[in-house]
C-alpha cells in the first residue's frame, strides 16, 4: 500500500542522488480508517473478556458469582450491538487500497454484511445461552469462575470475528481464537476425563490448523494475495504451472475449517471431547465451534475458490453424505444404559447434523448464485443452534442428580412434566417430525437447495439418513414417558437411587431425574431455548427467510 503510494509521487532529482517526497497533500490517506460500529459485536466481546479477567483479580470469593452475570451482561451488550448494522448496505473496515482484482469491498479485511450478521447472532446467541448453562456447573463443578468466563468470552470472540473476516490471514488468526480458549475450557474439569479429552481436542486440532496455514501459504503463492476477492481473481487467471499448487492449497485450507465443523474423517475427537468437557462447553461446541467453522468454509469456497466451484462442490457433496451417515451410525451403536450415553449420542447427532450443514454448501458449488444456498445453511444452523443448545441444557437440569445415561431419563415425565416435554420437543425438532415444526422446515430448505442444484443422489442419501435418526431420537423420546414404576425398579433408576441416599419407589425417581425447583439459571436457559424454538415452529418464516435472502 506505501508503495503503490509512494510510486505515485514519483522520484525528485537532487543534484547527483534521486530522493523520494514523502511530504503529500493528503497524508491521512496512508491510515486505515476504523468502522467502530462495524466491528462492535466482536469488540464487546473482547473487552467484556478483559473486564472479566481484572476483575477476577479483585472480587473477593463470594462475590465471584457476579463474573457470570458480566459475562452474560457483555454477550447480551455484543447482541444488541448488532442491530445498528442490520439496515442498509454493508459496512466495511481495515481496507486497504489498490488491492489487485478489488471491487466493492474486496480490499477489505471486515465486512459486515448480511451474511456476517447471522453468523454472529448465532455465534454470540449460542455463546449467552452457554453462559446461562454455565451458571450452576461453574459453582457446583468448583470450577475456576474467572479462568472459565475469560475463556469463553475470548471463544466467542474469535468465532463472532470469523463471519465478518474477509483475508485468509484474518481468518485463521479468528479460527486459533475461538479454538485455543475452547482447549482450556475443556480441561478445567479436574477428574482426569477433561484432561484426557482436550489432549485429544488439541492434538487434533493443531494438526488440522498446520495443515490449513501449508494450504495458505500455498494459495498466496500462486494467487499473490491473501484477501478472498483478489484470491479468486488470482486464481481464475494462475499461470497452468501454478495450477496444481493453487488445487492443492485450496484443499488443505479445508481441513481447518472442516474439523471444526467435524466433517468426517476429522470428527473422531467429537464423541470423547463431549464426554470428558464440562455439559455447557459440550453444548457450546457443538453450536458455537460448529458455526466459526461453517462460516469460515462457506467464505473459503464460494468467495475466495469460486474459480474451483465445481471441484470443491463434488467434495463438500459426498463429504456431506459421508458425514451425516458416519454421524447417525455411529448414534445408533450407543448403548442406552452406559454412563454418559446421552452426551455421546448427542455428540454422533452433532456429527450427522454436521452433514446437513454441508448439503447447501455443497449445493452451492452447482448453483449459479451461492446466495440461496448459503441462506439455507444459515437457516438450519440457526434453528439446530436453539434446539441443541435446549438439548444439552435438559441433560445438564437431569445430570444434577442422576447420571447421564439415557436410561436415566426414563419416566422423567412423571418426575419432572416441564423437563421432559422440553426434551421431547428438542428432540422432535431435530428429527425433524411434529410438533417440532421449524426443525421440518429447516430440513426442507436443505433438501430443496440439493435438489435445486441438480444433487439429486445426495437428497436421497439425507432423506435415508433421516429416517435412520427417527430411530434414535424416538427411541430417546419414548423413555421419557416411559411408567414411573420402570424408571424406579429398571436399569436407570437403580444407579440414581444409590446415589442419592434414598430408598426405592418415590426416593429413586426423585434422584433419577430432577428437582422439583431447578436453579435460576437452567430455568433460564430451558425457558429461553425452549420458548425460541415453540415461537419458530409457529412463526418459521422469522427465520426460513434467511434462506431466502441474499447474504452477501
Amino acid at each position: 500500500m506505501l508503495g503503490a503510494r509512494l510510486a505515485e509521487l514519483g522520484p525528485h532529482s537532487t543534484g547527483q542522488h534521486t530522493v523520494t517526497s514523502l511530504a503529500v497533500p493528503n497524508a491521512g490517506s496512508l491510515i486505515q480508517s476504523v468502522d467502530w460500529v462495524a466491528i462492535a459485536p466482536p469488540l464487546i466481546a473482547a473487552v467484556a473478556a478483559l473486564a472479566v479477567l481484572v476483575a477476577d483479580l479483585f472480587l473477593p470469593e463470594r462475590h465471584k458469582k457476579w463474573l457470570g452475570r458480566l459475562t452474560a451482561a457483555g454477550l447480551a451488550l455484543a447482541l444488541i450491538s448488532l442491530l445498528p448494522l442490520t439496515g442498509g448496505s454493508p459496512r466495511a473496515t481495515f481496507c486497504a487500497q489498490n488491492v489487485a482484482g478489488a471491487t466493492d469491498n474486496a480490499g477489505c479485511s471486515y465486512v459486515a454484511d448480511h451474511f456476517a450478521l447471522v453468523f454472529q447472532l448465532l455465534a454470540l446467541g449460542g455463546a449467552l445461552i452457554a453462559a446461562l448453562l454455565s451458571a450452576h456447573t461453574v459453582e457446583s463443578e468448583k470450577l475456576p469462575g474467572g479462568e472459565y468466563w475469560f475463556l469463553l468470552l475470548s471463544s466467542a470472540t474469535g468465532a463472532a470475528l470469523l463471519p465478518a473476516s474477509r483475508d485468509l490471514a484474518t481468518m485463521v488468526v479468528a479460527l486459533e481464537v475461538a479454538s485455543l480458549p475452547a482447549f482450556a475450557l475443556v480441561a478445567l474439569r479436574r477428574d482426569g476425563r477433561g484432561a484426557e479429552a482436550a489432549l485429544k481436542f488439541f492434538v487434533s486440532s493443531v494438526t488440522a490448523t498446520a495443515v490449513m496455514l501449508l494450504g495458505v501459504s500455498f494459495v498466496y503463492a500462486a494467487s499473490g494475495s491473501l484477501h478472498l476477492g483478489a484470491v479468486a481473481e488470482g486464481l481464475e487467471h494462475a499461470p497452468a504451472q501454478l495450477k496444481p499448487l493453487a488445487e492443492a492449497g485450496a484443499v488443505l485450507t479445508l481441513v481447518g475449517f472442516a474439523f471444526k465443523v467435524a466433517a468426517v474423517p476429522f470428527h473422531f475427537w467429537v464423541p470423547d471431547t463431549y464426554t470428558g468437557a464440562p455439559l455447557p462447553v459440550a453444548g457450546y461446541l457443538s453450536v458455537v465451534g460448529k458455526a466459526a467453522g461453517l462460516s469460515g468454509l462457506a467464505l473459503a469456497t464460494t468467495v475466495a475458490f469460486r474459480p474451483y466451484a465445481h471441484t470443491w462442490g463434488l467434495v463438500l457433496a459426498v463429504l456431506a453424505a459421508v458425514t451425516m451417515t458416519v454421524g447417525n451410525v455411529g448414534a445408533l451403536r450407543q448403548r442406552f444404559d452406559t454412563r454418559y450415553s446421552a452426551v455421546r449420542l448427542l455428540a454422533w447427532s452433532s456429527v450427522g447434523q454436521a452433514g446437513y450443514l454441508l448439503v447447501p454448501l455443497a449445493a452451492a458449488g452447482y448453483a449459479p448464485t451461492a446466495a440461496d444456498p448459503l441462506g439455507a445453511a444459515a437457516a438450519y444452523a440457526l434453528i439446530y443452534g436453539v434446539v441443541n443448545l435446549g438439548a444439552f441444557g435438559v441433560v445438564a437440569a437431569v445430570g444434577r442428580r442422576a447420571g447421564t445415561s439415557v436410561d436415566d431419563f426414563r419416566g422423567l415425565f412423571a418426575r419432572s412434566r416441564w423437563t421432559a416435554l422440553a426434551l421431547a420437543f428438542f428432540l422432535l425438532c431435530l428429527a425433524g417430525l411434529p410438533p417440532g415444526v421449524i426443525g421440518l422446515f429447516g430440513k426442507v430448505v436443505v433438501f430443496r437447495a440439493a435438489v435445486d442444484a441438480g444433487l439429486g443422489w445426495l437428497a436421497v442419501v439425507m432423506a435415508v439418513n433421516v429416517v435412520v435418526a427417527l430411530y434414535y431420537y424416538l427411541l430417546w423420546t419414548a423413555r421419557l414417558f416411559a411408567p414411573a414404576a420402570v424408571a424406579a425398579g429398571g436399569d436407570g433408576g437403580g444407579e440414581a437411587g444409590v446415589e442419592g441416599g434414598v430408598g426405592a419407589g418415590v426416593g429413586a425417581g426423585v434422584e433419577g431425574g430432577v428437582e422439583s425447583r431447578l436453579p435460576l439459571s437452567l430455568t433460564a436457559t430451558l425457558g429461553l431455548t425452549a420458548s425460541v424454538a415453540v415461537v419458530l415452529s409457529v412463526a418459521p418464516q422469522l427465520v426460513l427467510q434467511v434462506a431466502g435472502g441474499s447474504l452477501f
